[in-house]
């Protein structure tokens, strides 16, 4: 029987730890790797000062015992986070429009989608509860319904979805209430897109320039012959690229529609929606709705 091999020095030279060594698990602490760890170390850290983690992660109060309330709770408190990014860069992007400079709004709009993609991701945790999954907490939303979200609101109304009886269930909240109430008075980011196709030159019909801002947007035949206009012409190329950041969004907002309806539809079926909505009826007549509609109408005419 063959006897083991004799250590070489060599091996054992290199394998083994050597006198005085510093443990593995430290190297990456000392120099040149080390952050600094006295930092924070008398109050909170400036990762903490910045970011507010401390006061994010410490939101989350479960109304029952079901360990899923947790998972729709965080999403929900997401979406919200996500929904104020998007309403600072549609916002952004209108302020340029004003400003006629179609790179910031370009640089806003498009921002916008790759947000818009994290907003519809949040959907993945929720998308595939069963009914009795969802009905293990759901009574803990009590009267609560996603349709009373203020950034939501302020969302639809950039989008020209204007609707001043949307204000009502927040009556009670002055700040948002005030907000919602600013937003629904101004101009929408499309109607900011109609008022910089006038002054360049467009025929955006003067009934549509003039129409009060607080009314929900309706198609017009004139706007679409618009931008069926400029698609055709390659001397258009600036507002073709606008045309085609607002399709992004549209498209994004559309696919977010119906990810909430197919999520409520597998979760909760036809059934009354919190809050008193008409549940799946209500979120598929959403649906069913473009955004920027002459944006879509125009392409059968190009």
């Amino acid at each position: 029987m063959s006897q083991p091999s004799p250590i070489d020095p060599v091996e054992s030279a290199s394998t083994a730890p050597a006198a005085g060594s510093v443990p593995a698990d430290t190297i990456e602490t000392d120099p040149p790797f080390a952050p600094d760890l006295s930092i924070g170390s008398s109050s909170t850290t400036p990762y903490e000062d910045y970011v507010q983690a401390g006061v994010l992660t410490h939101l989350q109060h479960p109304l029952s015992d079901d360990p899923g309330e947790m998972v729709f709770l965080v999403t929900t408190q997401v979406m919200e986070l996500w929904f104020t990014v998007i309403v600072h860069e549609w916002s952004t992007a209108a302020e340029a429009l004003r400003r006629d400079d179609l790179t910031v709004a370009r640089d806003a709009l498009r921002r916008s989608t790759y947000e818009l993609e994290a907003l519809n991701a949040a959907w993945k945790p929720l998308a595939r509860l069963t009914p009795a999954q969802f009905n293990a907490y759901r009574s803990a939303l009590g009267e609560g319904s996603g349709f009373q979200s203020a950034m939501y609101r302020r969302m639809e109304f950039l989008l020209g979805e204007k609707s001043a009886s949307m204000l009502v269930p927040h009556r009670g909240a002055s700040r948002e209430h005030a907000e919602l109430e600013k937003a629904l008075q101004e101009p929408s980011l499309w109607d900011e897109v109609l008022r910089l196709l006038a002054r360049r030159g467009h025929a955006v019909p003067e009934a549509v320039l003039q129409r009060d801002p607080a009314l929900r947007y309706e198609a017009d035949p004139a706007v679409e012959a618009v931008w069926a206009g400029i698609y055709a012409g390659s001397q258009e190329c600036e507002l073709v690229q606008l045309g085609e950041a607002l399709t992004d969004v549209a498209e994004l907002v559309w696919r977010w529609r119906n990810d909430h309806l197919v999520a409520t539809r597998r979760a909760m079926g036809a059934k009354m929606g919190t809050g008193g909505s008409a549940g799946v009826a209500w979120l598929e007549k959403r649906a069913r709705k473009n955004v920027f509609p002459e944006l879509w109408t125009a392409r059968s005419h190009v």
